[in-house]
C-alpha cells in the first residue's frame, strides 16, 4: 500500500522501542515525504527486564541510558518532534483513565494529526500497551465525527487476525530497511540479543524470517457510532 500524505502524523507508544519494532519504516517513510511526526513516548522503559548483552547497564543507570537509545532512534527514523511524556513504565494501566485521555486530547489539540498510530486495543499484549491504546481510542472518540483523525493500531496477540482479520493497512518498508535496522540497534539494551541472534543465524544458514523488517501492518481503527 502506498502511504497517503497526511498533514502532521502522532506516534504514541508507551515504551521506547514499542515505536522500531511496529513502526519504525513506516515513519522513515512519512519524514521522507516531509511529513511532521510527532512522537509521544510516554515512559522511558525504566524496567525494561533487558540491561545490555552482556549486561551494561543497572537498574539504576537504565533510565538514563534509554532516553539516550530513544534519541538516537528517532534521529534514525528522521523525528525531530520527541515527547517524554514522564509516565513511570509499568505503571501506565494505572494511571486514571481521565488523565491519560487528557493526555491525548491535549496533544491532538496541539497538533491537529491526520493520522495517529498506537496500538490496537485489546489486541496489545502488555498492561502499558493496552492503557495507552484505550486512552488514543477514547480520546479520538469524542471528537466531532468529522474532525477524527484515522487511528492505525498495531496488534500482537495470537487471537488477532482470528478475530479481526487480516491488517488492513500494509505497507513495504523494504526501501528504509537500514532506517528501520539503525532504530533497532539504537535500542541496544533491549535489542542487542535479537540482532545477534539474527546475524547468527544467517551466518548458519538458517536465517529467520525477516519479513517483519519489511513489511509493517496495522488495522484501520473503525468507531461503531
Amino acid at each position: 500500500m502506498t502511504l497517503q500524505p497526511e498533514n502532521h502524523v502522532l506516534v504514541v507508544f508507551p515504551h521506547p522501542d514499542d515505536e522500531a519494532f511496529s513502526s519504525a519504516g513506516t515513519i522513515r517513510l512519512y519524514r521522507n515525504m516531509g511529513v511532521p511526526v510527532t512522537y509521544a513516548c510516554l515512559t522511558l522503559g525504566e524496567m525494561g527486564r533487558n540491561l545490555g548483552n552482556p549486561p551494561f547497564a543497572t537498574r539504576e543507570s537504565l533510565p538514563e541510558i534509554r532516553r539516550k537509545e530513544l534519541i538516537a532512534a528517532c534521529e534514525a527514523m528522521g523525528i525531530e518532534d520527541l515527547r517524554m511524556m514522564g509516565l513511570r513504565d509499568k505503571t501506565v494501566e494505572f494511571e486514571d483513565d481521565e488523565k491519560m485521555v487528557k493526555l491525548v486530547t491535549d496533544l491532538i489539540n496541539e497538533l491537529n494529526p491526520s493520522l495517529i498510530i498506537t496500538f490496537y486495543p485489546g489486541y496489545a499484549v502488555h498492561p502499558d500497551h493496552e492503557a495507552t491504546a484505550r486512552a488514543v481510542v477514547e480520546a479520538v472518540r469524542r471528537m466531532e465525527k468529522s474532525a477524527r483523525p484515522r487511528i492505525y493500531a498495531a496488534a500482537f496477540a495470537n487471537n488477532t487476525v482470528d478475530e479481526l482479520g487480516q491488517p488492513t493497512i500494509v505497507h513495504d518498508v523494504k526501501a528504509v530497511r537500514k532506517d528501520k535496522e539503525a532504530a533497532l540497534i539504537a535500542h541496544k539494551s533491549q535489542t542487542a540479543w535479537m540482532m545477534e541472534e539474527t546475524i547468527h543465524r544467517v551466518e548458519e544458514g538458517k536465517p529467520m524470517s525477516d519479513s517483519w523488517f519489511n513489511i509493517e501492518s496495522y488495522y484501520l481503527y473503525t468507531f461503531n457510532d
